[in-house]
């Protein structure tokens, strides 16, 4: 089972917990059913072995969750690896160690996803994060199984349809962070209006030729032609927050300009932070945006790990109700959203 575990340890306290939540209906199902499983996952982008980067640590956390040890892989022996899960009882739940330690993980290798696919009788991909990615555990491995979609793979996959394919008008779309390349795509949509915030935003302001300071920018991008095509539809900050020569957040006046379109809207997607918000003094613009599509009765989409986190200060997820589907994908929610194929559920297909 390919399960989304891309966090760092400091990072469980906030969005961590979301998509750990989000994997256990899946994993209690198949553990009901008695079910042997074995969980593949990655973290962060290493060069060979790298402890730093190792999955251990998320034994206790799931050893937690499930009510019942589970047990670490610390190498990639698979014979030794097939011989342990063939001897264990059944519902023994193990974990290996993170895939992008080996190379042809990313490389979509045939020899790596055999080599996966000898350890169980099927192959179930609970990881919609990761599916815009042809990896080995992602696509490849699905030639040499029966596979299925996980449920929350099913779930992301039902909600982002509903507003990809038949929005309710006005669709609103709200994009922050610091990417501007996959987000692209998204702006070229049918959207009745497009919210900038963030870094993004920066992009856009320098690309009209306005002075951005030190803040940070992509700089590669060229808006011009995209700027002059959706102008009535764009919107940017009408004034913001600068600290030391950089522009960190939203504004108030753009934060009431924006929540008042956000409370026509019927239908929303935000991906992308407003802001810094990784300094509590400049996410106030993001803790906004949040608080207005919360109280909005659109149907909305949330995504990408850093906007999820947004919404959890000061524990505005308790607040979040049955219109607002929290999206454990971020890359893969954009790509998903703008049309294009993503490998990971082509390959069930």
């Amino acid at each position: 089972m390919r399960v989304d575990l891309n966090l760092e340890e400091n990072e469980i306290r906030s969005r961590g917990h979301l998509r750990i939540a989000a994997i256990l209906p899946t994993l209690d199902f198949l553990l009901k059913n008695k079910t042997k499983i074995a969980l593949l996952s990655h973290r962060g982008r290493p060069k060979g072995f790298d402890k730093k980067q190792s999955l251990k640590f998320f034994t206790k956390i799931f050893s937690e969750k499930l009510n019942r040890k589970v047990n670490f892989i610390d190498n990639f022996n698979f014979a030794e690896i097939r011989k342990k899960i063939k001897n264990s009882s059944p519902a023994s739940v193990f974990l290996l160690e993170n895939l992008r330690f080996l190379k042809g993980e990313e490389k979509n290798s045939l020899r790596l996803a055999r080599q996966l696919a000898s350890l169980g009788d099927i192959y179930i991909n609970d990881d919609f994060a990761v599916s815009h990615r042809k990896d080995a555990s992602v696509a490849a491995i699905a030639k040499y199984l029966p596979s299925y979609a996980g449920l929350l793979l099913e779930k992301e996959i039902r909600n982002l349809s509903k507003v990809m394919k038949n929005p309710r008008k006005p669709l609103v779309i709200i994009l922050g962070g610091a990417k501007v390349s996959d987000k692209i795509s998204l702006i070229r949509g049918k959207a009745d209006y497009f919210l900038i915030g963030g870094a993004m935003a920066n992009t856009f302001i320098a690309a009209q030729g306005i002075p951005v300071g030190d803040s940070l920018y992509d700089r590669n991008a060229d808006l011009r032609g995209l700027i002059r095509g959706l102008t009535q539809k764009i919107f940017l900050p009408v004034d913001v927050v600068v600290y030391k020569r950089k522009i960190l957040d939203i504004g108030p006046k753009t934060v009431d300009k924006y929540s008042k379109i956000i409370k026509q809207a019927k239908t929303i997607i935000w991906n992308g932070p407003m802001g810094y918000i990784e300094d509590e003094r400049f996410a106030n613009g993001s803790k906004a945006i949040a608080k207005a599509i919360i109280k909005s009765k659109a149907h909305s989409v949330i995504g990408g790990g850093e906007t999820i986190a947004s919404l959890k200060i000061k524990n505005q997820k308790s607040k979040i109700k049955n219109n607002v589907f929290l999206s454990t994908g971020g890359g893969a929610m954009l790509e998903y959203l703008a049309g294009k194929k993503l490998p990971g559920i082509e390959a069930l297909k």
